[in-house]
C-alpha cells in the first residue's frame, strides 16, 4: 500500500513540475541549466494577470493593472543567452497531412467542413506558439516595453498605421553628416513613381507552399508586387509571377557575400527597403555604431554606383514602433522579444499606399509544407509558425484584418487586407 502511495505521489509530482535540461556550449565548456515546466510557469503568470480583474476596480484601472503586469513580464532579463534561431540546424516537419483538407468546390458542405477544420487547426497552432512563454527568452534587444493607451481600443489596422514604418531620408544632420550616408539616402518619397489612387498591391511570401500554387498570373495583375530578400522568380514564374516592384531586404542579405547584393540582377532597377533593427530605444547614433549586421558598407557602395536608385534604409526606430503595435494588439500574451519579420514590415509599409493588399501564403493554405522556401530544400515548420521572430502573433494580427473568405485564405492561400481609404485611424 505504501508502495502504491509512493508511485501515485511520484506521478503527481512529475506531472505538476517537470524538470528540463538544456545543455549550452560556452567558452569551450558545457554547462547544464535546469528550469521549471514552461506550461506551469505560463499558467501561473497568466493567472496573476487575470487576478487584476477584480470587481472593485474600474475598467480603466483593470486595464492598467493588466498592462503593467504584461510589461513586467516583458522586461525581465534573461538568465541564459540563446543564439539566434538557425534554420539550417533544425529539421522539423508538419505534424499533419494538409492534403486531406484540400477541396475546390467552395460552397459544397464537405468542402466547407474541410476548410473550417483546417482553419481551426492552423489558428490553434498559431495561438499555441504565440502563447508559449519562453522563460529564458533572452532580451538581447533590451526591450523595455511600456503599455500604450492604444491597448484594448484600437483596431489592428490603425495600430499598424500609427506605427508609421518609414525610410530614412537625405539629410546633412547628425549622425549621418560625417559618413556620407545622409547624402546617399534618397530624397524622394519611397515608391514615389508608383504612388496614386486605387493602387492594388500583392505581397508574395517565400513560403514552400508557393510551389504548385499557380498564382503567377494573379500576382502579376497587381500594380505593386512586393517580394523578400533574394527570393527568385526565374523558373518559378508560374507559381510566383515575374513582376517585382519592391523587395524588403534584411541586413544579412545586404552584408553577406553569398547574396551578392552589389551585383545580383534581382536587386537592380527596383525599389528596395533595407532593415536592421538595432536595439530597442537606441538612438540613431547608437544604431549606426552597433547594427546587427554591417549594412552600411555595401549600401554606400551600391548608392555610389546607382545614385538615383530607390534603395532605402528603414528607420530602425519605426521597426520597434511596429513591435510595440504588435504587443499593444496582443493583449493576452507576451510577444517574443525579437524584431518583427520582413513580412510584417512589408505589410505596414504598403498599408498606407494601397487600396487593398493581397498577401499570398502568409497564412498557410492547405498547400502547407515543411519546406521553408519555394526555392530551396530547407525543412522546418518554424518558418511558418515562428521560432525566433514573433511570427505567430503577427499572423494572428493580420488575420484579424482579413476581409477575404475562409476559402480564399485556407484553400487559395490569399489573405486580403483593405488599405487606408478612410479617416477612421486619424482620430
Amino acid at each position: 500500500m505504501a508502495s502504491l502511495r509512493g508511485i501515485l505521489f511520484y506521478i503527481l509530482f512529475t506531472t505538476i513540475l517537470i524538470r528540463k535540461t538544456v545543455t549550452a556550449s560556452s567558452g569551450g565548456e558545457n554547462r547544464t541549466v535546469k528550469f521549471s515546466n514552461p506550461s506551469l510557469e505560463k499558467i501561473t503568470n497568466y493567472r496573476n494577470v487575470r487576478g487584476a480583474f477584480t470587481v472593485k476596480n474600474s475598467p480603466r484601472d483593470k486595464s492598467e493593472e493588466q498592462n503593467s503586469k504584461i510589461a513586467n513580464l516583458l522586461n525581465r532579463t534573461s538568465l541564459i543567452a540563446i543564439p539566434r534561431f538557425s534554420l539550417s540546424k533544425v529539421q522539423q516537419h508538419i505534424k499533419m497531412d494538409p492534403k486531406q483538407f484540400q477541396c475546390t468546390s467552395e460552397f459544397e458542405p464537405l468542402c466547407i467542413n474541410k476548410t473550417l477544420t483546417f482553419k481551426e487547426k492552423i489558428l490553434q497552432e498559431f495561438k499555441r506558439v504565440r502563447d508559449e512563454l519562453l522563460i529564458h527568452d533572452p532580451n538581447i534587444y533590451h526591450i523595455n516595453y511600456k503599455s500604450s493607451s492604444n491597448r484594448n481600443k484600437t483596431s489592428a489596422m490603425c495600430l499598424l498605421l500609427k506605427a508609421k514604418v518609414q525610410m530614412l531620408r537625405k539629410t546633412n544632420k547628425p549622425p549621418f553628416n560625417s559618413n556620407l550616408l545622409g547624402s546617399l539616402f534618397p530624397k524622394q518619397k519611397f515608391l514615389a513613381q508608383h504612388r496614386g489612387p486605387n493602387k492594388t498591391c500583392v505581397i508574395v511570401s517565400s513560403a514552400g507552399s508557393m510551389k504548385k500554387s499557380k498564382l503567377g498570373s494573379f500576382i502579376n495583375s497587381h500594380d505593386i508586387v512586393l517580394r523578400f530578400n533574394h527570393a527568385p522568380t526565374k523558373t518559378y514564374e508560374k507559381d510566383v509571377g515575374k513582376k517585382t516592384t519592391i523587395r524588403i531586404v534584411n541586413s544579412q542579405v545586404v552584408s553577406k557575400a553569398q547574396f551578392n547584393f552589389l551585383n545580383a540582377s534581382i536587386f537592380q532597377n527596383i525599389s528596395i527597403g533595407i532593415w536592421d533593427p538595432g536595439k530597442y530605444n537606441a538612438s540613431l547614433s547608437q544604431w549606426l555604431s552597433n547594427p546587427d549586421f554591417d549594412l552600411f558598407t555595401n549600401y554606400k557602395a551600391f548608392m555610389m554606383r546607382h545614385p538615383d536608385a530607390d534603395v532605402n534604409v528603414i528607420d530602425p526606430r519605426s521597426i520597434w514602433r511596429l513591435w510595440n503595435a504588435l504587443q499593444d494588439y496582443t493583449i493576452e500574451s507576451v510577444v517574443r522579444k525579437n524584431p518583427p519579420t520582413s513580412g510584417f514590415i512589408g505589410i505596414a509599409l504598403l498599408l498606407p499606399l494601397c487600396s487593398h493588399i493581397d498577401i499570398v501564403e502568409y497564412i498557410p493554405s492547405t498547400r502547407l509544407t515543411s519546406m521553408c522556401h519555394y526555392y530551396d530544400d530547407e525543412v522546418n515548420s518554424g518558418c511558418t509558425f515562428g521560432e525566433w521572430h514573433p511570427l505567430a502573433a503577427e499572423k494572428l494580427m493580420v488575420y484579424d484584418m482579413n476581409v477575404a473568405s475562409d476559402f480564399s485564405v485556407f484553400q487559395k492561400g490569399i489573405v486580403k487586407v483593405q488599405g487606408k481609404r478612410n479617416k477612421l485611424c486619424d482620430k
